[in-house]
């Protein structure tokens, strides 16, 4: 059964970090396309950031750039996004998802056959 459990959400004060994580189980990270969506109340899933599957390319949104970082341990079949600098415009449910293709970036986001439950972030003073 393929699972993803995302931890490490909560309440931070506006520049402050944060790191997400997100266990895989019932399949093997590699070889996946793994990303970070968040979803603010009335807003779409928007893509964070992505990481390939096959080579170490990754994506970010312009709006995190140079202050989030993905990263993977495909040995430890998980994943983590490391947010510093934190502004209450980040404050949303974060959202970890696997794809098996070979796409890159976050594009097509209905390629992400398997979802976490979410974690919430908060930034708020």
């Amino acid at each position: 059964q393929v699972q993803l459990v995302e931890s490490g959400g909560g309440l931070v004060q506006p520049g402050g970090s944060l790191t997400l994580s997100c266990e895989a189980s019932g399949f093997p990270l590699n070889g996946y396309r793994m990303g970070w969506f968040r979803q603010a109340p009335g807003k779409e899933r928007e893509g964070v950031s992505c990481i390939s599957g096959y080579d170490t390319s990754t994506y970010y949104a312009d709006s995190v750039k140079g202050r989030f970082t993905i990263s993977r341990d495909n040995a430890k079949n998980t994943l983590w996004l490391q947010m510093i600098n934190l502004k209450p415009e980040d404050t949303a449910v974060y959202y970890c998802a696997a794809d098996p293709s070979v796409r890159s970036g976050c594009d097509d986001i209905s390629a992400f056959g398997s979802w976490g439950q979410g974690t919430q972030v908060t930034v708020s003073s």
